[in-house]
C-alpha cells in the first residue's frame, strides 16, 4: 500500500488553486457542466489534483449526462476510499482519493454495465495526463 500523504490546511491552500481547495480539501463541488473535463474525449489517466495518484482512466468514462466528469470504475484497485456523507440533507456516498483523501465527488449505483457504477467527480479534483502518440 502507498504511504499517506498528510499536509496541514497551510499547505494545501499553498498548493492548491481556491477552486481545488474547496473541492478537494472542504468537500465542496463545481457547478454542473462548468468543468474542464465534462465533455473531454482525450484518452489518458485522470490523476489526484493533491497527489498525483492515478483514480481513473478515460477508457472507463462515459456522459452521464450529470454535468460532471463520470466514470464506472477506478484505475486501480485501492486507488480510492468512500465513506457516507449525510451533507446536504441526503444521504450519498462520498468517494476519496485513498493516498491523501481528497474529496473527488460521489459515487452512485446507476451507472453503466459492467458495474453498473457511476463515480461523479469534479474536474478541478483531477489531472488529465494524455496517452502519448
Amino acid at each position: 500500500m502507498t504511504e499517506k500523504i498528510r499536509k496541514s490546511e497551510q499547505e494545501w491552500r499553498t498548493e492548491l488553486t481556491p477552486a481545488q481547495f474547496q473541492v478537494c480539501r472542504c468537500q465542496g463541488t463545481e457547478p454542473a457542466y462548468t468543468g474542464e473535463y465534462h465533455t473531454t474525449k482525450t484518452r489518458g489517466t485522470y490523476q489526484c489534483v493533491c497527489c498525483g495518484a492515478a483514480l481513473f482512466r478515460s477508457d472507463e468514462k462515459f456522459d452521464s449526462g450529470t454535468g460532471w466528469p463520470s466514470f464506472w470504475q477506478a484505475a486501480t484497485t485501492g486507488a480510492l476510499a468512500t465513506r457516507e456523507d449525510y451533507s446536504h440533507g441526503m444521504h450519498r456516498t462520498e468517494v476519496l482519493c485513498s493516498r491523501c483523501d481528497a474529496h473527488l465527488g460521489h459515487l452512485f449505483p446507476d451507472g453503466p454495465p459492467p458495474t453498473g457504477l457511476r463515480y461523479c467527480i469534479n474536474s478541478v479534483a483531477l489531472r488529465l495526463v494524455p496517452e502519448a502518440d
